[in-house]
């Protein structure tokens, strides 16, 4: 009857194929696969079987690769948390398309069920993945590499010399060597046990909680993000309160009370431009001074905004992002009284600032019946006319400012209550002021000229031009979290992708002659030339402290012994 029990190798070879097996265990801490079989143990077992699905590496890379996939409708669909008037315009020109986008939650990608739901389940699956590697790995390091595999010829590497030190010699001088080379050795029977490179799961584990760290940062400060734009003249403030922004945009969990509470003032801006050669025109100097205050009862501070150097305070940062000219002009109505005298912001149109607006009056204009309407100016805006074009700037600078205006009276409609664009203007319930020849009045003005409108009307003046700057003033917690993650990654993946995980064995026993035999192996998690290159480096090392031995007794020494330096190739032997 057989003795042999269930699981036990049968012959000597497989029995070898097992030490060696052992010998390269938890080189790295990566889950074994498990059998991908349909589950029999109820509930409990289709729960395991999930979470090791969700959990394993192969689930994780196909979670990222659908986030980045889901990412895509998010850059080219327009969002409504980012830019909602888009978003109209496209409902309007797709009336059929856009109920489907609307369903499927693409107008508001990062909110959406589906990609939350991406989200929390890649989160959720690198924590499985990494909680019990770091155990795991934990484990290792407070454990010794495994003793050496009975028969070292096996290994990949591999090497062999006789010598006259004594055994003891020999693993005194290896054990010397590894550690000075910064391997972790300690003696195991007959043989010195040494690894090295726990850099890699280090490096391996730390990119995978990078991972999670970007994740969780990228999350919070979606969650908690603020971002307001502001346009401010030269001479005028900011203070940040919400009623203060043009626009608003924050995350699902901010509040207003969140904002940092400071202000600030634009006193001057500075734009210079090249003048000559294929930049002409290109910035040169875009640059605000500004002077703010942190808190109610701040002291002022002097301060230069740059393109990409915003101003910071406390977890808000003050952009520049934009800057244009602002006109003053004065309107007077039909009976020679002021009805508007103010700057009046208009929106760049090209590199050359060629600008466009409207200047609305809402109250207090009669005409010279003394019958009450509103006027509007459409107007453009040349810093630098150049005679003949009328059409645009020929630079950017104020060289040779010209206003051009034309002039409609008549109902603005804003007393409708529908909200409208102060820099565009509905033309509808508006008529055009007529010249001599019946046709549309238009006419350019310079500093100082004035627009005389017909039949008593009123006129308008062109006073002079004073210049703004937009600042967009962000919030985003997290940002700096962010960073040191995807750092964090960078250098985590460049370990594991770089740094080799490897054993070496130092076996010296006495032969049957009482000549010392030395072996030494090394193995590694892959196949690698790296492996056999260091062996060969360090059997020679330990080679010239422990000599190879004459195979006449008579001899001291011989030059017939092999070089340890030139390592086997795998299953062979010197």
């Amino acid at each position: 009857m057989s003795k042999t029990t269930a699981g036990e190798p049968t012959d000597a070879a497989a029995r070898e194929d097992l030490d060696v097996g052992v010998a390269g265990s938890q080189l790295s801490t990566a889950p074994s696969e498990s059998p991908t079989g349909v589950p029999a143990m109820g509930v409990i077992g289709w729960v395991r079987w999930f979470w090791r699905q969700l959990t394993s590496m192969r689930v994780a890379l196909l979670l990222l690769l659908l986030l980045a996939l889901g990412a895509i409708p998010g850059s080219l669909i327009p969002q409504t948390g980012t830019d909602a008037t888009k978003v109209a315009e496209f409902e309007k020109a797709h009336p059929t398309l856009a109920p489907v986008y609307d369903r499927l939650g693409l107008f508001d990608v990062y909110s959406s069920v589906w990609f939350s739901a991406i989200y929390i389940l890649l989160f959720v699956s690198l924590i499985g993945c990494i909680v019990p590697r770091t155990w795991q790995f934990v484990g290792q390091l407070r454990g010794r590499p495994p003793g050496a595999p009975k028969r070292l010829t096996r290994l990949p590497a591999y090497t062999t010399w006789r010598t006259g030190a004594e055994p003891e010699q020999v693993h005194e001088a290896a054990l010397a060597l590894l550690k000075k080379r910064r391997f972790r050795a300690h003696l195991a029977g007959d043989a010195v046990a040494a690894e090295k490179g726990y850099l890699r799961e280090v490096g391996n584990l730390a990119f995978h909680i990078a991972l999670i760290v970007m994740l969780t940062a990228f999350a919070w400060g979606q969650l908690f993000k603020m971002e307001g734009n502001k346009l401010v003249l030269e001479g005028d403030g900011f203070s940040n309160t919400l009623t203060q922004y043009d626009d608003f945009k924050s995350g699902t969990l901010f509040d207003a009370d969140d904002l940092a509470p400071f202000s600030f003032g634009l006193k001057d801006f500075t734009g210079t431009y090249e003048v000559s050669g294929p930049n002409k025109g290109t910035p040169r100097t875009y640059q605000a001074a500004l002077t703010y205050s942190e808190g109610a009862y701040g002291k002022e501070k002097k301060t230069t905004v740059k393109v990409n150097h915003p101003l910071e305070i406390g977890d808000s940062k003050v952009y520049l992002t934009a800057h244009g000219y602002a006109p003053v002009v004065t309107v007077k109505d039909g009976r020679g009284k002021v009805v508007f005298h103010d700057a009046v912001p208009l929106l760049p149109l090209d590199s050359n600032v060629t600008s466009s607006g409207v200047i609305k009056v809402y109250d207090g204009y009669r005409d010279a019946e003394g019958t009450r309407e509103q006027l509007a100016f459409q107007a453009f805006f040349l810093p630098s006319f150049a005679e003949g074009n009328e059409v645009s700037s020929a630079f950017p600078a104020l060289l040779n400012p010209v206003l051009n205006l034309e002039p409609y009276h008549g109902d603005l409609g804003v007393d409708s209550g529908i909200p409208q664009s102060v820099y565009q203007l509905d033309k509808r319930n508006m008529e055009a002021f007529k010249d001599s020849k019946d046709l549309q009045l238009r006419d350019n003005l310079r500093p100082g000229e004035t627009m005389t409108l017909p039949d008593g009307a009123g006129s308008i003046t062109y006073e002079g031009t004073k210049e703004w700057a937009n600042f967009q003033v962000t919030q985003q917690p997290g940002s700096g979290w962010a960073l040191g993650g995807a750092l964090a990654a960078i250098f985590g993946l460049a370990a594991s992708l770089f740094i080799q995980r490897r054993r070496v064995w130092v076996r010296a026993v006495r032969g049957a002659d009482g000549v010392t035999v030395v072996e030494m192996a090394g193995l590694g998690r892959s196949e690698s030339a790296k492996v056999p290159e260091e062996l060969g480096e360090l059997a020679g090392i330990l080679y010239d402290r422990a000599p190879g031995a004459s195979e006449d007794p008579d001899t001291p020494e011989s030059t017939d012994t092999p070089d340890p330096r030139a390592v086997p190739a795998e299953g062979s032997e010197k």
